[in-house]
């Protein structure tokens, strides 16, 4: 008896390709709508203590600020740590901490082919500089 592993699941919403002067961005496969899930991923989660670390390494600025009190870091798998940033995105991501997940969302309507960002401080109206642009 064999066992039919089934093919690694397609993420026919999203893709991954170059972003003019950011390096990789997601981008949209079809036209996106407002409110409409665009992926959720899981994040793997690594004590305070562990921070030192991935600040010297290359994931230093793919990680997220994990945990209600914000102590925790955490890596996002799938396209999660891809997504580039932007003071006016069209789309925005919330944390469940329980699952340990980053559940990214639409913020607006998003054409096939445009590009998917996200605002770094974790909402979409928020304009303060983050670490790159301080």
């Amino acid at each position: 008896m064999s066992i039919i592993v089934p093919p690694m699941p397609v993420r026919p919403n999203i893709y991954v390709a170059d972003s003019p002067g950011k390096g990789r961005g997601v981008f949209a496969a079809h036209p996106l709508k407002k409110g409409e899930v665009i992926e959720i991923c899981p994040v793997v989660v690594l004590p305070q203590e562990e921070r030192e670390l991935l600040l010297k390494s290359k994931l230093y600025d793919y990680y997220f600020e994990w945990g209600e009190e914000q102590t925790l870091i955490a890596i996002a798998l799938g396209y999660g740590s891809l997504y580039n940033h932007n003071y006016q995105p069209n789309a925005y991501y919330e944390a469940d901490y329980e699952r340990n997940t980053l559940t990214f969302i639409c913020h607006n309507n998003i054409d096939a082919d445009e590009e998917i960002t996200v605002n770094y401080n974790c909402d979409a109206d928020d304009d303060t500089p983050v670490w790159f642009d301080k």
